[in-house]
């Protein structure tokens, strides 16, 4: 049977505003993360989904976006590991100390997490999910780390790959019960807001 996971990034936030780095730690979404989630939530009415499941990441930012999507009209469940990377002592600072590139093993050695054990933690926990008998449409909302090192690991490249990561974008995918295979990235219109 296959099933069908839609990985939604949570709206903008005050930190992605003042380009801070944001992994455990979190700030609220501003005025225009909450008109993002709510335009995300109007292509769910646009284009009908019934969920029969829905997770967030245990992070206000991830949790207020999907209970604007949902309009509260149905239960989530918040899940630690769909948090965002943890980028130890750089946790709140500007993200120019990011290292250009890919992370590997970079925030290791100040106390965060390496590329690959994010993934692990991040891929384990969604296919551990998708898994349950009752999950045919899931909706996730976390973090572009985790929708990222998520949509790395299916190894297949849509080509809008660069707008799977903004704020509020979805990226639907199918599940064969082995492997994942993205189908589609919704990139909303905020010209708008």
């Amino acid at each position: 049977m296959r099933k069908y996971l839609y990985i939604m990034r949570h709206g903008e936030t005050v930190f992605n505003v003042r380009k801070k780095i944001q992994g455990y730690c979190d700030s609220p979404l501003t005025k225009r993360g909450i008109k993002q989630a709510h335009i995300a939530a109007e292509y769910f009415i646009k284009n009908p989904v019934l969920f029969d499941h829905a997770y967030s990441s245990t992070a206000e930012r991830a949790s207020d976006t999907i209970e604007i999507v949902l309009r509260n009209k149905m239960p989530y469940k918040r899940v630690k590991e769909l948090k965002e990377l943890n980028f130890g002592v750089f946790e709140g600072e500007s993200e120019m100390l990011n290292p250009k590139g890919d992370y590997g093993d970079f925030f290791l050695q100040y106390g965060g997490e390496s590329n690959s054990q994010g993934q692990d933690r991040i891929v384990k926990s969604i296919t551990g999910i998708m898994d349950k008998e009752d999950h045919e449409n899931v909706l996730i909302v976390s973090h572009s780390g985790v929708s990222g090192l998520f949509y790395r690991n299916c190894r297949k490249q849509l080509p809008s790959y660069e707008k799977a990561f903004l704020n509020c974008s979805i990226v639907k995918y199918e599940y064969d019960g082995k492997e994942f295979t993205p189908l589609e990235i919704i990139a909303h219109d905020y010209s708008s807001i």
